[in-house]
């Protein structure tokens, strides 16, 4: 399985999505919270999996 390397952006707006969506979203609105908080997951595991795939440069 290829898997494509990812900027630290993408972690840092997921992880970001995440903490608003929580704070700010979900107590507004359950289903709307709770949908964007599925989708700032699945960006955060994406990231996650981009880490652990991507080949060392140094050594």
């Amino acid at each position: 399985m290829k898997v494509a390397p990812l900027h630290a952006s993408f972690m840092l707006i997921s992880i970001f999505g995440l903490l608003f969506t929580l704070f700010y979203v979900y107590p507004s609105s359950a289903q709307w919270g709770t949908a964007f908080m599925v989708v700032f997951l699945c960006m955060l595991v994406a990231s996650f999996v981009s880490m652990s795939k991507t080949k060392k440069a140094c050594c």
